[in-house]
């Protein structure tokens, strides 16, 4: 699979956020791009997802698709979890084949055990972040893609998700957004 980033623009009014920006994003690789704050890291990200069209240039789907779209796990900048749901039902609600058994054992390898029942808003930031990056991994799909996942996370927990998410990757794509290069060396490194 490989994805094909082509000559990307995006302004909002008189402010050039991307321009002509190429990628090619190949299974087997990792990505981080990396860019000050308003670079276009996000506006790239949901461009990608298609949640909002260039201004011109275009995502080319190359390979042998299901879909005629983007099938991905996504962290999003904000954590996007049903804050009256624990930790297990936000994961389980993402994958109809996800029982409450593996969602535990899958949130267990990044949250102690007593967070992963609790409602979402009850956690740390932090936790928040732990249970977004899990149900993002938890949803069959052709590339992860995560903005600014380790917000929050100390150095171990944030190593403890990048050891997660590489071996939940598989050969997939994998996409980040960070400011912080902290233990993404492993990453092909993209500034914006």
């Amino acid at each position: 699979m490989t994805i094909d980033l082509e000559n990307i623009s995006k302004s909002y009014g008189a402010r050039k956020v991307l321009e002509n920006f190429n990628l090619e994003i190949e299974n087997d690789h990792s990505y981080v791009i990396t860019g000050a704050s308003g670079s276009g890291k996000t506006t790239l990200i949901r461009i990608l997802l298609s949640l909002e069209e260039p201004d011109s240039g275009r995502v080319h789907l190359m390979g042998d698709y299901k879909y005629p779209y983007l099938n991905a796990g996504v962290v999003f900048q904000e954590n996007r979890l049903c804050e009256q749901f624990s930790a297990v039902q936000n994961v389980v609600m993402v994958n109809k084949k996800n029982s409450v058994k593996v969602a535990e054992e899958e949130l267990l390898r990044l949250l102690p055990e007593d967070a992963i029942h609790k409602p979402v808003s009850e956690l740390s930031g932090g936790m928040k972040r732990r249970v977004a990056i899990v149900r993002a991994c938890a949803i069959p799909s052709d590339m992860l893609i995560m903005d600014e996942p380790f917000t929050g996370l100390d150095l171990d927990n944030r190593i403890k998700a990048i050891e997660y998410i590489r071996e939940k990757q598989g050969r997939n794509p994998l996409l980040i957004t960070s400011h912080d290069m902290e233990s993404l060396d492993f990453c092909r490194r993209i500034e914006l």
